[in-house]
């Protein structure tokens, strides 16, 4: 196996463990332990805001000390968390405080794995960024989907060991990420403190993707993202499935397999037909399709339509992230390349706690099928306003992979 392949079985092993946790976590606060919609939000507010608030650092670490050095590290340390729960269970002890303790460590991992994880993919794909890109995302969804199968059965295996198997997978890919062959990054003398330094590489990373206006607006239109659509999944949909449809584990990983088969569907299409030049409209047109699909619920009653929506959703959701993070790829300054993909995870989880917020308000306040018509129709005016008052619309990517982006006009 080559580096990119070691890189591609690291980045699936933790999807894997990542789906297993999203189903397991849910399916503890919601059905077992039975809290609240606002627990329920606030319990999600503590699995993101910790990776929310790190992001940045963990971007400037990963451009100063190396990508693959700081991933090494943090996804190790991210096994601390199904370590102190598979103890909490065989105590007996397990709480909502619990809980959120475990949310707020596996948030921590991951402020610092997703940008050293993304900055290493360009070391990797060498020209090929688009296509490396949806390989990376068909590893990511395929090991989400094998992750949420097998949570689904959390309920006959126990949790436990659906945790054991969380944490193996997790170490599998510490496995793989040491196996990722990359170039020897040339040492400087530090002109000022660490403090100094990590504030000033987060500045400039910042300033970087400011400049470019591809990059602002995808950052913009993943904010919106992060406050509609991640609120509407890790909230509305898991409420959704408890009162309206009486569902347990095995149905809340069903809605997540069924979305994620939809998100792979289209990758493989991406790698079958090739890359896509115009970026930007293809990502307004899927954002614009996937709005529809999320409101949907909310009109049509009946647990396989709620699958056929998810699955589209699923689906739109495959092209609109392939498109945002390949331009987020190709306009990036090699050398800055983990600070920008920080910055781009940042605009997505940073709004996923005023989403989960929203999300709680709403289904508190109008239920869960009214919830998902006001987050989707929220969302599709925003996508309206970028792509009328944006040049994403213009985007085309260059047709040479050896030449330098083609930006849009500032």
């Amino acid at each position: 196996m080559n580096s990119r392949q070691f890189y591609l079985l690291g980045s699936g092993s933790w999807f894997f463990a990542f789906g297993m946790q999203g189903v397991l976590f849910a399916w503890l606060v919601t059905m077992v332990l039975e809290e609240s919609p606002a627990n329920v939000g606030f319990a999600q507010i503590a699995l993101l805001l910790p990776s929310t608030l790190l992001l940045l650092l963990g971007g400037s670490l990963a451009d100063q000390y190396g990508t693959r050095r700081l991933l090494l590290i943090s996804q190790s340390l991210s096994a601390i968390a199904p370590l102190f729960l598979i103890g909490v269970l065989a105590f007996g002890t397990l709480s909502y405080p619990v809980m959120l303790g475990y949310a707020v460590m596996m948030g921590c991992a991951q402020a610092f794995v997703t940008p050293a994880r993304d900055g290493l993919l360009s070391e990797v794909a060498g020209a090929q960024v688009q296509r490396t890109v949806a390989q990376a995302m068909l590893m990511q969804f395929g090991g989400q989907i094998l992750g949420f199968a097998l949570a689904g059965f959390a309920d006959t295996l126990g949790p436990t060991l659906v945790i054991f198997f969380q944490l193996s997978a997790l170490m599998l890919g510490v496995f793989a990420f040491r196996r990722v062959l990359v170039r020897p990054r040339p040492t400087t003398r530090r002109q000022r403190s660490l403090v100094g330094e990590i504030t000033t590489s987060i500045i400039d990373g910042g300033r970087s993707v400011l400049r470019s206006a591809p990059m602002r607006i995808v950052m913009l239109q993943n904010v919106a993202m992060g406050t509609f659509f991640m609120g509407s999944y890790i909230v509305t949909f898991p409420i959704l499935i408890r009162e309206v449809y009486g569902g347990d584990s095995s149905d809340l990983a069903l809605l997540n397999i069924t979305n994620s088969i939809g998100l792979v569907t289209t990758i493989f299409l991406l790698l079958r037909f090739g890359d896509v030049h115009r970026q930007g409209r293809a990502l307004l047109i899927t954002q614009g399709i996937g709005c529809v699909m999320l409101g949907a619920p909310g009109i049509f009653y009946g647990f396989p339509a709620l699958l056929a929506l998810i699955f589209c959703w699923g689906a739109c959701g495959g092209i609109a992230m392939s498109m945002s993070r390949t331009i987020m790829q190709e306009n990036a300054p090699p050398d800055q390349r983990g600070r920008v993909m920080a910055f781009y995870s940042f605009s997505f989880m940073g709004s996923g706690p005023l989403g989960a917020l929203l999300s709680a308000f709403l289904v508190t306040n109008y239920g869960p099928e009214s919830a998902l018509l006001i987050s989707s129709s929220a969302m599709f005016a925003i996508i309206t306003c970028i792509a009328v008052m944006s040049k994403l619309w213009q985007l085309d990517a260059t047709p040479d992979p050896t030449a330098q982006p083609n930006p849009l006009p500032n």
